[in-house]
């Protein structure tokens, strides 16, 4: 079975310049084949202000990608900051974000993690196959 992953038209630049993710900036945007380092750093690196909701681009990968897809989104984090916890809506992320009580640098390793637990299996698939992974090499070339 090929493992399918939705992408969201709308996810912004993890640059954060209110700019769609595009394949012309790839250090602004995911993709499928990305390593799993790649997809951490990108998310390490993507611009998320403290306690801003609006334009943000890794709340919105939680809205469109990890919510939908997983139905929940743990957020591991020290007792310290709260302990870790799952949310189930995207309204609750949002709160605690915007009230402080979800900090940047626990959300998104939180992302991070999340996201490549979804990618794994396709990267695994690019990798067993070999016509897709011909494919994906082709695609390569064009990035």
């Amino acid at each position: 079975e090929t493992p399918v992953i939705l992408l969201h038209p709308v996810l912004s630049s993890l640059g954060g310049n209110s700019k769609k993710m595009s394949s012309s900036d790839p250090a602004t945007a995911i993709f499928m084949d990305d390593l799993e380092n790649e997809v951490t750093t990108k998310v390490k690196k993507a611009f998320c202000a403290e306690k801003n909701v609006d334009n943000n681009p890794v709340l919105e990968l939680v809205k469109f990608i990890l919510l939908p897809f997983n139905k929940s989104f743990e957020v591991a984090r020290d007792d310290k900051n709260g302990g870790n916890k799952v949310y189930t809506t995207i309204e609750d992320v949002e709160a605690d974000f915007k009230d402080g009580s979800l900090h940047p640098s626990d959300l998104k390793p939180a992302v991070s993690k999340a996201l490549n637990v979804i990618l794994n299996p396709v990267r695994e698939h690019f990798k067993k196959n070999q016509q897709m992974k011909q494919l994906a090499d082709a695609v390569k070339k064009f990035k």
